[in-house]
Formats: C-alpha cells, structure tokens, sequence
C-alpha cells in the first residue's frame, strides 16, 4: 500500500469514528464533548453486567458517565441509566442483544438529573421491545411538562411501582426508591437496583468512589486531563504519564467542590492579561485563558476526597440536597442495606466498588454521625465545603430552597 493509499485509508477510518460517536441531540444539554461521545463497553461481572462509559463535563471538568446492562435470566437484558445512543454505542449493545437477546426494561432511575434524562428517549425510540421504567414524580425545567413531550414513548413508559414486588422483572431484582425531596423550584429522587445473582447495588448518584489514576474512557481524549495540569496558562501541554494523573486529581477535585479550598482563582482582569503569556491561544485552548492557581500540598485535598477508594456520598448531595431530608435519606440507607451486595456500579466515577451494606450505611455518616463513629474517613474536610456552604447559605436565605434539617436521631 503507498503513501497515499494510507492515508486515504486513515482519513476515511477517521471519518467513520466521527459518524459513530455522533449525537446530534448535544444542543438539549450543551456540555463537553458536545456533538462527539465515545462509547466504552467494560464487562463488569463475566456474562452478566457490562458497563456503557462515555464522558461529560464542563470547562475540561471531565467525568464519566455509565449505562449499566444486566443479562436476564428469562432472556433479554435490562438497562439501568441510558447514555447517548450514538451508533456506536447501539453498535456495542447490539453485541449483546445478539448472544442474550433483545433490551426488555429501561429504567429512569432519577427525576433531576437532566444529563441522564435527555437520553432515555432517543435510547427507548431505539429498543422498541422495552418497557421502559420511570422514578416517580418526575419533572423538568424551566416548565414541567409530560413525558411525552420530553420524547418518553407514550405507549411504553410507565412509572415504577412502589413495591419492587410488583415490577415484572421482581424475580432477579429489588429496589428502593429514595424521596422524592423536596428541594422548592424541584424535587431530587433516585432508585437504588439490587441485582441478586451478581449482588450488585446499582445507583445514580449517591454514591460514588474516586480512583486515584484517570478512568480509561477519560484518557481516550487526554486533553482535558493535560489541560488541567498546568500550573500556569504560560505553560504549554505536555502529554506525560504524571501529567494525566496530575490533570485527573485536580478534575476529580473541580468536580466535587467546584472551589476547594487548595485553589486560587485568578481575578477576571489580571488572567485576561495573563493570556498574552500562554503558548497556545487556539480555541481548543480556551484562548490561553486559565484563571487556575494550585496551592502547595492540594494532593492532600485530593487524598482526603479519593480515601482509597471508599464509596462516599458527593459533596453537594451532602451539602445542598439530602441534609433536607435526613431521616427519609437514613431510613432509604437502611432498607438498602438489608441487601446482601458485595459490589456498588454507580452512574459516575469509578465502577465497581468494592463494598458491602455496612460500607454503603457508613458513607451516609455526615447525616447521623452514629453510623461514622468507627470510621473517621466517612467525613470529607470541612475546609473544601466552603463554596458549597456559601451557595446553601444564599438560597436558603432567598428562600429558593428549604433549609437543611437535623436529623431526629442526631436532636
């Protein structure tokens, strides 16, 4: 083959990729990678449950995202938390429709996660087969409006109910339903699935775990990771081993805090002027923006937040969300934990997490500090919160939201 064979070649398998990672519905939610999502397929418990990962994220602030898929004993398979049905997505699912058979059940398993509801519609529209399942009292912003109208197929979508037992999948699973919570323009609730034969917890996002290295379907583009390991903008990209780990601990750090308290943000003029020193002013680059100052030691920051790995509840569900329910959110943690998982698969992060219900109960310390007492990792630093207690301080004093309760085991 010459030269120019080759790179016809190369161009054309190029052209290709673009056309399977596809999803022209980006502008409904318009975050990074927009119109272009990889799809990576990982078995996570040998011919019973896969993972789908794509990736999403704002700012270069870049994390995974995960369909899980479970293998039916009466056949078929059942899809917990849709991602983008791009084709190539479709493509990999089709794979296993083939040797298992066709997607039976969807289940929505959230009611405020717009970065997982825009999804369920183009999905379903794709398995015509499938019920699909949705978390009760769902609603949308800015106005409520029927599922639908929001793409849900009308024939075939229909609300959980409220015991798992009478689901028509309650042979192979169980599932809690946590709220909904009140939190005043909205309501946040979400299903935990119990898949017994594998004894995995499935959940979207109460639980989540950090893993110390970048997840393999964040490095499949490093960019975000190289550009978020610089330490000034007048340094220029560097792609290194250290400097995709580096660029992912200080993401895993944006990602929970949004402001944690080892960074500095530039003032807006003093970082506009600093633009003239940065090697790289493309658009991809932000324009050579990069407003971002790390303080000495903000490793620690990143140790206490990834604590080996333990599965934790993310710093704004604690702060901002489940602290207005506390005893509806401790009694959905105990009917959880009567389940014998070995394995938690959440929508983000990392996936599996080792854990069992004792591990599950202890992540939900912050709210009854009972259940923390034998772990004192269970508690994230209170200097981190800072923003966070700033935005539930403004709202609640707006009277936006509800203000935070005690729990009536901790009055």
């Amino acid at each position: 083959m010459g030269v120019g064979q080759a790179t016809m070649k190369a161009q054309g398998q190029g052209t290709q990729k673009i056309k399977e990672r596809a999803w022209a519905w980006w502008p409904l939610v318009p975050i990074y990678p927009y119109q272009q999502r990889r799809t990576l397929r990982r078995e996570l418990v040998k011919d019973w449950m896969w993972s789908f990962e794509q990736v999403q994220g704002i700012f270069y602030v870049v994390v995974p995202i995960r369909m899980t898929v479970v293998r039916l004993e009466a056949g078929g398979l059942l899809v917990y938390a849709p991602v983008a049905p791009t084709p190539e997505c479709l493509r990999l699912l089709r794979e296993l429709e083939a040797t298992y058979g066709a997607v039976r059940y969807i289940i929505h398993p959230t009611i405020s996660g717009l970065e997982h509801k825009v999804f369920v519609g183009p999905f379903a529209r794709q398995c015509p087969q499938a019920q699909v399942f949705v978390a009760p009292s769902q609603w949308s912003f800015p106005v409520s409006l029927p599922l639908s109208w929001l793409g849900f197929p009308g024939g075939r979508t229909q609300v959980l109910p409220e015991a798992s037992s009478q689901a028509p999948f309650a042979a192979e699973f169980d599932y809690e339903i946590l709220g909904p919570i009140f939190l005043g323009p909205g309501r946040f609730a979400e299903v935990a699935l119990f898949h017994r034969r594998s004894r995995s917890l499935l959940v979207t996002d109460t639980i989540v775990a950090v893993p110390s290295e970048p997840p393999e379907i964040v490095q499949q583009d490093p960019y975000p990771l190289l550009f978020h390991a610089k330490d000034s903008g007048a340094e220029a990209i560097a792609d290194t081993p250290a400097n995709r780990v580096k660029g992912w601990r200080r993401i895993a750090l944006f990602a929970f805090y949004f402001r944690p308290s080892c960074l500095d943000v530039t003032e807006t003029g003093r970082s506009l002027q600093d633009i003239k020193q940065a090697p790289d002013r493309s658009r991809q680059a932000y324009f050579g923006w990069f407003p971002f100052r790390w303080k000495y030691g903000w490793e620690q920051s990143f140790a206490a937040l990834q604590g080996n790995g333990r599965p934790f509840v993310a710093p704004i569900l604690q702060q901002l969300i489940l602290n207005r329910a506390p005893d509806v959110t401790l009694a959905w943690a105990k009917k959880v934990a009567r389940w014998d998982f070995q394995q938690i698969v959440p929508c983000h992060l990392d996936a599996p997490i080792a854990a069992t219900p004792l591990d599950f109960q202890r992540a939900f310390g912050f709210l009854e500090p009972a259940i923390a007492a034998s772990s004192s990792q269970s508690l994230l630093p209170a200097a981190d919160f800072e923003l966070l207690r700033t935005i539930d301080d403004r709202l609640s004093r707006a009277r936006i939201v509800p203000p935070a309760k005690t729990s009536p085991l901790n009055a």
